[in-house]
């Protein structure tokens, strides 16, 4: 069937049933209740005919049909207990295995988020983890109950004929030979299959995010020529694998209606010799037909199997890829502001290529640094390795005296603030977007927050105040009501390190001029690193560095590089970035 360790699926099915055994457990005794209750009411039938025959009392036939009648009824309410159990099996496995794929891609560093797309991954948490959802509900458990159904017919017909019982165990072994050759090629298609899906839905998805940019520019007709070349090969993929798959099927359904002919043959023979009563004859017929159902089921079940590898295949290469960033051991400096150093930091997100070259410079606590350059000379990256998105390949970053990579990844993370210019907003109420679900934050602390960057006016028109809903991606919000939001959410946390990476790119003059008394607030007695193109929010800044491809070309304190006319600082001011601020 595969190549794939059977110890794999039942580790998979131990990590996320062993929670719910209580639930598993009464799942199997009531499909082993159900087996019972399909065999004994054929034989119910066969007393029936039986006792017509002889001209028997109609008491009993009326006892034998209410017990008929009783035994149906019985079956099907165990069916949909056994159906409903299995259901809410297979809902929590699949949701708790969605949350721990969320978690672990939430681990991974940047360099992951280069080489997969966002659409990829929502296919992988969502798409791939829902065709395991009746692995989880009823592969090991439905499997056992068909093959013990399986033998249990199989028995019965031998005890009522010998040579019944084997013809139709041969039958049943040669249908089950010829099935499981025939489905060999599939699970390779279905891994195809989920590929092409990925690669689809994550082409799609990334173009329906940059509809805007694609209207504004005119490349409608290229994002429509992309979507038709890998429409056509998830196409192909699927249908290939469709047809791969029904080839099995047609065969199999050829098969079972030669078991059902099997069945009524030998049935008529041996009610011809005398060896069968009518009762007994249509018992067989029973039983034979209803020897398709098993392996019918089973088939269905192997095939959800092969699905299931590749979707156990690909969700195990997720879940196997590691983050090189590591927890620290837990040293975490004391204290409101602090020093913080580069010691000959090397880094690029792809191997051999660096984007900082052996980047060397201390940063005295309380000090504010501007850091200046071209687009792509590497400003982001200081501020993502410094709020460990990602590391070094070489050299040590410190707070203080502590390398980042000796801290708990919680405790930097409340040590450093980070606000850029793409704000991430919820569909969620206001309080829960600035505080991050933090319940521990008064809605005072929230009302100070949002007058210490003027966002007052904003907060008093709202309809229903902090608990006014707002829209994921913030839809209805300016650019700068946004991005004011981000400052407050910085003042709630209140961090000891605060980077602005471009905070204010996205800001008119007039909402940028409010920000700035709050954001030398939010500076005071803080270590701030401020990546900037408007030269007004450097204005006050303690030292000044200018980067230029990957290198430190100039760092000091500001006044000091403003009083030298051959600084790459005062060159910046006068060529690349506006008048002259003055000192």
């Amino acid at each position: 069937m595969s190549s794939y360790p059977f110890s794999r699926y039942l580790a998979l099915l131990a990590q996320y049933l062993k929670p719910q055994w209580k639930n598993t457990l009464l799942m199997v005794v009531l499909l082993l209740a159900s087996i019972g209750l399909q065999l004994f009411n054929p034989q119910v039938l066969r007393y029936f005919i039986d006792t017509t025959l002889h001209h028997s009392a109609p008491t009993a036939l009326v006892l034998a049909a209410l017990l008929y009648l009783a035994v149906s009824l019985l079956n099907e309410g165990v069916s949909v207990v056994a159906s409903y159990l299995s259901e809410k099996v297979a809902l929590t496995a699949t949701n708790q295995l969605r949350t721990d794929l969320l978690a672990h891609i939430l681990t991974l560093d940047l360099t992951f988020y280069a080489t997969h797309t966002t659409g990829e991954l929502i296919e992988r948490i969502d798409g791939d983890v829902q065709e395991l959802a009746n692995f989880f509900s009823k592969f090991v458990v439905y499997m056992l109950f068909y093959l013990v159904l399986l033998g249990a017919m199989l028995v019965a017909l031998t005890f009522v004929n010998a040579m019944l019982g084997l013809g139709l165990g041969l039958y049943t072994v040669v249908v089950v030979v010829v099935l499981l050759w025939l489905r060999r090629p599939v699970a390779d298609q279905n891994m195809k299959w989920r590929e092409a899906d990925a690669m689809f839905f994550g082409s799609l998805g990334e173009q329906l995010a940059g509809r805007e940019d694609l209207r504004a520019n005119g490349a409608t007709s290229y994002v429509m020529a992309r979507f038709f070349q890998l429409y056509r090969y998830w196409f192909v993929t699927i249908r290939k694998a469709g047809l791969t798959g029904s080839t099995p099927w047609i065969i199999s359904q050829t098969l079972y209606a030669f078991g059902g002919i099997l069945g009524l043959v030998l049935g008529a023979y041996l009610w011809s010799v005398g060896l069968a009563t009518p009762g007994t004859v249509y018992l067989i017929f029973a039983y034979s037909n209803l020897l398709t159902q098993p392996l019918e089921k089973i088939l269905w079940q192997l095939q959800d199997l092969q699905q299931a590898e590749a979707c156990i295949r690909r969700i195990e290469a997720l879940l196997h890829t590691t983050s090189p960033i590591q927890d620290g051991t837990g040293h975490t400096p004391s204290g409101n502001a602090h020093a913080l150093s580069f010691d000959h930091v090397t880094f690029g997100y792809k191997k051999g290529e660096v984007v900082l070259y052996d980047m060397t410079f201390i940063l005295p606590a309380g000090h504010v640094v501007g850091v200046l350059g071209r687009t792509g000379a590497g400003k982001t990256t200081l501020a993502r390795l410094l709020f460990r998105m990602c590391d070094p390949q070489s050299g040590t970053i410190r707070i203080d005296d502590v390398p980042l990579s000796q801290m708990r990844l919680q405790s930097l993370r409340k040590k450093v603030g980070l606000i850029t210019q793409d704000v991430q907003l919820f569909q969620a109420s206001v309080r829960d977007n600035l505080t991050f679900f933090d319940a521990s934050i008064s809605d005072e602390q929230i009302h100070t927050a949002l007058h210490e960057v003027g966002l007052d006016a904003w907060y008093h028109v709202l309809a229903q105040g902090l608990d006014t809903m707002l829209s994921a991606g913030g839809a209805g919000l300016s650019a700068g009501e946004a991005q004011l939001l981000a400052f407050v959410r910085v003042f709630l946390h209140n961090p000891s390190i605060v980077v602005l990476d471009e905070a204010s790119s996205r800001l008119d003059p007039a909402t940028a001029q409010t920000l700035q008394s709050a954001t030398e607030k939010l500076f005071t007695n803080r270590t701030g690193v401020i990546i900037a193109h408007r030269l007004e929010t450097i204005q006050w800044v303690s030292d000044i560095m200018v980067i230029e491809q990957g290198r430190i070309v100039e760092y000091g304190p500001r006044a000091t590089l403003l009083a030298d006319p051959s600084s790459h600082f005062v060159q910046l001011l006068q060529h690349d970035l506006g008048d002259i601020i003055q000192a």
